[in-house]
């Protein structure tokens, strides 16, 4: 599928835009450098700028394949409107670190690696965030603008993030979202095409284009119904539509099939109910649902990829989306499906 951009919607990667590595021994760590230079020539790095690119990929692999377990790193290109990023994602079910703050820290090294510890991941990247609970794990990202991006381009980041990746043995992902900030409100959608392989993400593709169609302020339900009709000539799938206002604290909701849809508060967490059904070939009657919005709340849509096994309640406060995004995959995650969530932050703070 050909990547979507224009009226600042942020998308999920298309084909060969997303690439899920394996990191489970040292050799993986070549891998990822020549997968990143890949994606990273295709966006202009060269030079200087490339080598910090691949300096800090690697590092990030050697850890993995040194100290975690079920270390992998997702390895993309963003697309936010006409912006085009480069981005990795490693999440890991390691020993995690009991001081955060020490091993950001120039000069800090994890053990046997390049010497470089995170806080010189964190140096070479233009963006990075990290989160860790000992005996858990820790998730970590790295962004970085490709040479010649226009001041501003960078700035602050939307108030949600997404990740998704595929099955086992699949080149596409048969899961989609799409994102945007329009107001203070954030418009989202996240689809999962019925099955695997390429027509399940020609199905997610036609949902999230249509999403696209809608109008700037349509409702949830509303934008259900446009994405219902464009699926038709599709196999169909599972489909959620969002609207997430702070400022009237209300969450407005629709949705078909068995996509999770929640509202996570500091002590609890609240589901959103989806009609039965396959978007694009059969539904009972689409109903939109208002929900409270807790202050410091995270919205979160997720495919039947992850498992509800889940919980981010007392924990996740005012955190980076794209961490919660990860924390989520990681543990609640499949590798037997293709794996999609997308979450929202109320609050919009980093």
């Amino acid at each position: 599928m050909a990547p979507l951009s224009g009226g600042g919607w942020t998308t999920s990667p298309a084909a060969g835009d997303s690439l899920l590595v394996r990191v489970e021994e040292p050799s993986a760590a070549a891998g990822v450098r020549r997968r990143i230079t890949a994606f990273a020539e295709r966006l202009g790095f060269g030079g200087e700028r490339l080598g910090q690119v691949q300096l800090a990929a690697t590092e990030a692999a050697t850890n993995l394949a040194r100290h975690a377990r079920q270390g992998e790193m997702v390895v993309r290109i963003v697309r936010s409107g006409e912006t085009a990023l480069l981005e990795f994602v490693c999440m890991d079910r390691g020993p995690g670190i009991a001081d955060v703050p020490v091993s950001r820290a120039d000069g800090y090294s994890t053990g046997g690696t390049l010497g470089l510890g995170l806080g010189s991941i964190e140096r070479l990247s233009d963006r990075c965030g990290m989160f860790s609970l000992p005996r858990t794990g820790t998730v970590l990202y790295a962004r970085f603008l490709p040479p010649g991006t226009p001041a501003g381009q960078g700035g602050a980041d939307p108030p949600f993030a997404g990740l998704a990746v595929t099955i086992d043995g699949e080149e596409v992902c048969g899961d989609a979202y799409t994102a945007r900030l329009e107001g203070g409100t954030v418009h989202a959608l996240l689809c999962d095409g019925l099955g695997h392989g390429p027509l399940a993400a020609r199905a997610s593709w036609e949902a999230v284009r249509a999403a696209h169609e809608a109008a700037p302020h349509a409702r949830p339900g509303d934008v259900l119904r446009h994405v219902h009709r464009r699926m038709a000539a599709t196999r169909g799938g599972a489909v959620g539509v969002a609207s997430v206002d702070p400022s009237a604290g209300r969450v407005r909701f629709a949705g078909i099939g068995n996509i999770g849809a929640w509202i996570v508060g500091p002590e609890r967490r609240t589901g959103m109910i989806s009609v039965p059904g396959i978007a694009g070939v059969h539904s009972d009657r689409i109903r939109e649902h208002s929900y409270d919005l807790p202050p410091d709340a995270v919205v979160v849509l997720h495919s039947d990829g992850l498992t509800g096994q889940w919980d981010l309640a007392g924990r996740h406060g005012r955190r980076d989306p794209l961490l919660i995004a990860a924390t989520l995959l990681r543990d609640a995650g499949v590798r037997r499906d293709d794996r999609s969530v997308l979450a929202v932050t109320a609050a919009g703070g980093r």
